[in-house]
This record gives C-alpha cells, structure tokens and sequence, in this order.
C-alpha cells in the first residue's frame, strides 16, 4: 500500500468551539476542509473543549495545537495530529494523534507522526518532541519507536489513565 499523501490542517477557534458541542456542521461550516462525524463524536469533546480553551486564551497557539489529518488524494478527513501547544521554555514540544478507527491501519498515523517531526525539526525554538503512550496501545508504542522515541518516565492523566513518557531530540535540519 502506497504511503497517504497527508497534511496537518489547522483549525480555528470557532471551529474547536463547534467541535466542543459536537456540532459537525457547525464545525464543517467554519473549517477549511469537510468533517467527519468521528471528529465531532463524544470521544473527541474532551480534546475539542481543551484546544477551544486554550486557543481563546493564547489565539497564538492556534497554529501549534491539534489539527485534522487530511488525506489529499482521496479529499477526507482521517483524524486528529498536532502538539499541544507551542514549544515551552526547555524547547519541548507533546505531540499527539489520532485516527478515526474506519481509516486504521493504513499508513494515516506513520504519515501524521512524520509530518510533525518534520516540523518540529525545523522549527528553532524545539529541541525535544515528546508522545505519552498508554501502556496497552502496543501499535502506537511500535510506531513511536521506529523514530527514535525512549522512554523517559510515567505519568498520570486524569482522562487517560496510566501514560508512558516517550521523547526524542527534534533532530534540526
């Protein structure tokens, strides 16, 4: 299977604040690209509800935090990818990602992961790019691996559970 041909595409704050409701046409209306009612399910609020915070407080970090995964050849929206925020004051940037279970198991999260770490490398203010892990997504740990993350230590999040610290240098160009 030939690797997706995908790009990160970034959101608005008016589009996070449709997403937050579950608003899908809300969200289609105001966003660049047509969504998928994956995006818009009660599994994503959560995410949507933090990044609509975040945006209204720091509109500047509207250009770091989750976007939509789109598949350019096909013309679809197939997930969620970004960081969580501009780089903070060691240079480190979280990043995460997401694919809508239909679109699984094709390449989608390999093609996000290394469109971030492309811009993470280029990007002067990032030296260290991090992931958090569940201990039981073995997938997303195998392909975390493949580009150079180690473990770093653990944490506790209050939606997710038990996550696995993982990071890498930005590696700059």
């Amino acid at each position: 299977m030939p690797k997706p041909d995908v790009r990160i595409v970034q959101l608005t704050g008016p589009v996070f604040d449709s997403l937050a409701l579950g608003d899908l046409a809300g969200a289609t209306a105001a966003g660049p690209v047509p969504l998928t009612a994956y995006l818009a399910g009660p599994d994503r609020r959560g995410l949507w509800r933090r990044r609509a915070e975040q945006v209204a407080s720091d509109p500047g970090s509207a250009a770091w935090v989750t976007g939509i995964i789109w598949d350019r050849q096909r013309l679809l929206a197939v997930g969620t990818a970004g960081y969580h925020g501009p780089p903070d004051t060691a240079g480190m940037v979280e990043i995460g990602y997401a694919v809508d279970p239909a679109y699984r198991r094709r390449g989608y999260a390999r093609a996000a992961l290394e469109s971030l770490l492309a811009r993470a490398a280029k990007e002067p203010l990032v030296h260290t790019v991090r992931v958090t892990i569940s201990p039981d997504n073995t997938a997303s740990y195998r392909l975390a691996s493949q580009y150079g993350f180690v473990r770093v230590g653990e944490q506790w999040d209050d939606e997710d559970g038990l996550e696995i610290i993982y990071e890498t240098p930005a590696n700059h160009l």
